[in-house]
């Protein structure tokens, strides 16, 4: 499954699981992570998103490497800012409609 027919997957079916293209169990995400990960899509850098959420930019580095590792335990990592939002939606945190 290609990234763009993931993508159309999640916005057809909001909040529904999407197979990865790893496969594997979706990690369970704490909804302060899925908080910082959200503030960080919406924001141009970490910077960015710690001004929203009033804690420092290392802590929201810490949250998203937190679910990096959470991701790559489960057999799907996401190695870049793109790859983690996929992975997101995939996973009903987020939908295209939100953004």
């Amino acid at each position: 499954m290609t990234v763009v027919e993931m993508v159309e997957s999640a916005a057809a079916h909001p909040g529904a699981a999407v197979p990865g293209e790893f496969g594997g169990a979706s990690p369970a995400l704490s909804a302060r992570e899925v908080e910082v990960l959200l503030a960080w899509f919406a924001s141009d850098s970490k910077d960015g998103a710690a001004g929203v959420l009033f804690i420092s930019a290392a802590t929201v580095a810490t949250h998203i490497a937190r679910v990096r590792a959470k991701y790559a335990a489960a057999g799907r990592p996401a190695r870049s800012k793109t790859a983690l939002f996929v992975r997101l939606l995939e996973d009903g945190y987020t939908s295209l409609q939100d953004w």
